[in-house]
């Protein structure tokens, strides 16, 4: 009778965990979805607003809905396969792109203890799942049997690994003057870091590495300048040339939930997270909760970022494929090792009295 109780008591705990953790993904991917779709209508605001233009402004109040039409408009549209292309990849590749996207947000802390998966690794894991990001663009451009697709995918992959190599670097300094690879634990470091000011961006050794991460990561996002993936005066529209329908919508979304992950990071490594900007006590909790409040200062500092991701894009030249693989082996990785030694010295002799 008792090992029945035990069998039963531990199916339904089994059972509460699993219904939490959909519940938990639930409440990350469907606004995250919604946020998707408000970004892409800022986006083209923002743009508009550089050339002097309007911008989306007929679909719904101020153009709101525009988003939601286009995605009803791809919705309605047939998925088109080119005949000489190998079809199992060439759908997979979409799925691929905008399941990875989302994968990294499990670890993300939205404020204290707001986060689906507290792991010790938590950067790492954000490193590795960041990495498979190319694999979907390797294999549409594959897959499409084109020759403009295909040099998108080649450019894609030798993008990626330009760019992660720097990437790389630049988090072990953040993980060395944290001591911890957990995100929490790396916004927890950044609380009253020098004159009160939360943030690792106000330290002299840590300023330059969040502007090489910047500009990394909008390379690793393929976004202007460096959207050489898809250059449309070179490779029609790269990778996506032969996709149309919801496939291509996946593109679209994998890519922007990719850029809201950056400006996140560029968020969580760099300029405190989901702390307020000064290590004062009423900007903790004067929206109502500390919880409240702390998702209110992540957003804040992912819109912001967002905006400069626009602002380059609607205002820099794109780069020759020369300039962009030059900017990232002979001045980011070297700079980037540099700092590594400079950062792990300093804080052998300030910290640990090597």
């Amino acid at each position: 009778m008792t090992s029945f109780f035990q069998t039963k008591l531990h199916l339904t705990y089994e059972w509460s965990w699993a219904l939490a953790t959909v519940v938990g993904v639930l409440l990350i991917a469907l606004p995250l979805m919604l946020a998707v779709a408000m970004i892409i209508y800022a986006d083209r605001k923002i743009w508009a607003a550089m050339a002097l233009r309007r911008g989306p402004n007929v679909v719904g109040p101020f153009g709101l809905l525009q988003s939601f039409a286009d995605g009803l408009k791809v919705f309605l549209q047939e998925t088109i396969v080119p005949s000489a292309s190998n079809k199992g990849i060439f759908l997979i590749a979409p799925i691929v792109t905008f399941t990875v996207a989302l994968l990294a947000w499990a670890v993300v802390p939205f404020g204290p203890g707001a986060v689906l998966a507290d792991i010790d690794v938590g950067l790492l894991y954000i490193l590795a799942i960041s990495s498979l990001g190319v694999y979907g663009v390797v294999m549409s451009g594959w897959a499409s049997n084109s020759k403009y697709p295909f040099f998108s995918a080649m450019r894609a992959a030798a993008q990626m690994i330009s760019y992660e190599v720097s990437i790389g670097f630049i988090l072990i300094c953040v993980v060395l003057w944290a001591g911890t690879f957990n995100l929490n634990g790396i916004i927890a470091a950044q609380r009253d870091h020098i004159f009160g000011i939360n943030g690792f961006v106000v330290n002299p050794l840590l300023f330059p590495l969040w502007v090489m991460f910047l500009i990394s990561s909008m390379a690793e996002t393929a976004r202007a300048p460096f959207d050489l993936t898809e250059a449309e005066s070179e490779l029609v529209a790269g990778y996506q040339t032969e996709y149309s329908s919801m496939s291509f919508a996946l593109f679209w979304l994998g890519e922007y939930a990719n850029v809201l992950l950056m400006c996140t990071l560029n968020a969580v490594l760099f300029w405190g997270g989901w702390l307020p900007p000064v290590d004062w006590a009423p900007l903790y909790d004067f929206l109502f909760t500390e919880g409240l409040t702390a998702i209110f200062w992540l957003f804040a500092k992912i819109l912001f970022f967002f905006f400069i991701f626009s602002w380059v894009k609607a205002t820099v030249p794109r780069y020759r494929y020369d300039q962009l693989m030059r900017l990232g082996w002979k001045v980011f990785l070297p700079l980037s090792l540099f700092f590594v030694v400079l950062v792990s010295g300093w804080l052998m002799v300030t910290r640990y009295g090597a």
